[in-house]
């Protein structure tokens, strides 16, 4: 039997998915799944990676498990519960987050949403394979922030 790898659990909720279905998988990943995964997130030969953004009404810190697949000059990240989930607009409003992943901290700037046609190509073969499977069709790219 084929085991179910992490990764499809980030991804099995595509945007294209009824509102009150989402809405409960939304709901029980923030509490159950998302402080288990944090644990991890970012951390060195783990998949996920968390991106850190500040609440765009409080002010305070966040971190969110994402997936975060690095790009010539910045990072690509599926969105497989649409665009409009806070953490997402927490980062489009700042204009700014810092990705964790691999042990390493990268600050991005210039986020913006992309469609699949635009993403795609430039994701992993494995990757690619996944988020089509499972029908995600918006991304966030981030580009590095400039070295000053």
């Amino acid at each position: 039997m084929a085991r179910l790898h992490p990764e499809w659990m980030m991804t099995l909720a595509p945007a294209s998915w009824p509102t009150p279905l989402l809405n409960a998988i939304r709901a029980s990943n923030r509490r159950l799944l998302n402080p288990v995964m944090l644990r991890l997130a970012g951390h060195k030969h783990w998949y996920a990676a968390a991106i850190r953004h500040t609440g765009r009404r409080s002010g305070k810190q966040y971190a969110t498990p994402v997936v975060a697949e690095r790009v010539a000059d910045g990072f690509i990240i599926p969105l497989p519960y649409g665009a409009s989930v806070d953490w997402l607009q927490n980062v489009l409003a700042a204009g700014r987050a810092t990705i964790c992943v691999q042990g390493e901290s990268h600050d991005v700037v210039r986020p913006a949403i992309i469609d699949a046609a635009a993403a795609l190509p430039q994701l992993s073969d494995k990757r690619r394979r996944t988020f089509q499977r499972v029908g995600v069709e918006q991304y966030l790219r981030v580009e590095d922030q400039p070295s000053d």
